[in-house]
């Protein structure tokens, strides 16, 4: 009998700990849920001041740009990375980076293509701390009525007056400094495959592509520019028969320049209409986004989702150079 008291006792003892044990973990749990909760705000609140401050950064001081296009060779190439800083001509509605939730989610996931993932602002006149861009500057631009980013060389500059004779550049009626036609053979670039007539590449002309050792190559006609203020770069050349090898002569009004595509006649610039996808002649300064400054690395199209493939997948000599046109002595 006692020892049967002495079980029970030992089983009350026992139950009596288990509860006490018990109700002295449930705050300890309370506490540890509280201090989760607070823990998943903190991160909340620091990922959004994180993302805060890179659409600060976007916006004021410089973002990355893809180029997409042969509008620009043959300095830039399709899948070159840039920097563009958006400092050196102040600031404008253009400037600010906003995401557009809804435009990123019918792109990446319903498969719908999307002009821009970013939202535009209502347009106001005038710039922050404004000063107009050098002749021969290489800028973002958007044209006016779209959301999507071009780049293209500034020009033209308020109150020039500019006009195109048979491919020939004329700045207040004065022709463009031009040297000797030379080539350039370019590696295939940004996976488009050369030589195919109907892919609205630079290699459709004429004994444009060519074969070294398995590896296509685009032989491009080159002609070397000098602007007034001695600011010299290279152009493509590929003959007088697109239609805007002929323009003008306009006067850029003030407050606006007049930007052109190196690849003359690759190029939808100021001197295309909007409809035709161009600028639609000088573009108000309000529209220019950045200067670009140099190329941070470059993809020539070969890379798949495979890690091996990234490195041949890079182009090289490219990273580091810079994008401000050499100024004659």
């Amino acid at each position: 009998m006692m020892s049967e008291e002495l079980a029970l006792d030992e089983q009350t003892t026992g139950g009596e700990e288990s509860d006490a044990e018990s109700e002295a973990a449930k705050p300890r749990r309370s506490r540890w849920r509280r201090i989760d909760s607070g823990s998943v705000w903190r991160e909340i609140r620091g990922i959004f001041w994180l993302i805060l401050a890179v659409l600060a950064f976007h916006s004021l001081i410089a973002k990355p740009f893809y180029i997409p296009s042969e509008s620009m060779l043959p300095g830039l190439q399709v899948g070159d990375q840039l920097v563009v800083s958006k400092y050196p001509y102040g600031w404008s509605f253009i400037s600010f980076t906003i995401p557009n939730p809804v435009a990123i989610w019918k792109d990446l996931v319903l498969k719908e293509p999307q002009e821009s993932w970013g939202v535009q602002l209502p347009f106001v006149k005038g710039r922050l701390f404004g000063r107009l861009p050098e002749r021969g500057d290489v800028v973002i631009v958007t044209p006016p009525g779209r959301n999507q980013d071009y780049i293209k060389r500034v020009i033209g500059l308020p109150g020039d007056r500019i006009e195109v004779r048979d491919g020939v550049v004329l700045i207040n009626n004065v022709a463009v400094k031009r040297g000797p036609m030379h080539y350039v053979d370019l590696p295939d670039y940004g996976g488009v495959p050369l030589g195919n007539p109907n892919d609205g590449s630079t290699c459709d002309i004429p004994d444009g592509l060519h074969v070294i050792k398995g590896q296509n190559v685009c032989r491009l006609p080159l002609v070397r520019e000098t602007l007034p203020n001695g600011r010299s770069y290279e152009t493509v050349e590929l003959g007088n028969y697109f239609e805007a090898d002929n323009y003008g002569p306009v006067t850029v009004p003030a407050d606006h320049v007049f930007l052109m595509g190196d690849n003359r006649d690759r190029s939808a610039d100021s001197r295309v209409p909007i409809a035709g996808g161009g600028l639609g002649g000088p573009v108000p300064w309000e529209y220019v986004g950045g200067r670009a400054e140099f190329i941070t690395f470059s993809k020539n199209g070969h890379a798949t989702w495979n890690p091996l493939t990234w490195w041949g997948g890079l182009r090289g000599g490219r990273a580091g150079t810079s994008l401000h046109p050499a100024r004659d002595q």
